[in-house]
């Protein structure tokens, strides 16, 4: 699997985006291609993912319904440089509800930036949904 966005191109065995360490065909390209996150992280994760790839339909997807734009367009300058996971609190396995803290850095026209952001995730029918975010900028 290749993806474009601008003038980069990720391939299943470039590292994922996420920052994981790992291959995007094992890591969040699974997720993008198809397959639950098991944890509200790794949803944050393969979000992040996509907007690094500029995949919209993905975070459609995993945008809940109540809280979901009717349109999403993505700035094509915007390009997202690194995330940061600095707090989690529920998520996993065994919850319902849970809320990730992280920094997303990203460069527009040469200046370099980050959004600090908590955001909230729901599962309902075993799947995570991105809720919405407080904080942030």
């Amino acid at each position: 699997m290749v993806r474009r966005r601008q003038n980069s191109v990720h391939s299943a065995d470039t590292a994922c985006p996420c920052g994981r360490g790992i291959p995007l065909g094992e890591c969040c390209g699974v997720f993008l291609a198809g397959r639950s996150a098991p944890t509200a992280e790794q949803l944050m994760r393969s979000r992040y993912t996509a907007f690094v790839l500029g995949d919209v339909d993905y975070l459609r997807r995993t945008w809940h319904p109540s809280t979901r734009p009717a349109r999403l367009d993505l700035d094509p300058g915007q390009h997202w440089t690194g995330l940061e996971i600095l707090h989690t609190t529920g998520g996993g396995f065994l919850h319902a509800e849970g809320t990730v803290e992280f920094r997303a850095h990203w460069t527009h026209a040469g200046v370099s930036d980050s959004m600090h952001e908590h955001s909230r995730f729901v599962r309902e029918n075993g799947d995570w949904l991105y809720l919405d975010a407080d904080g942030g900028r």
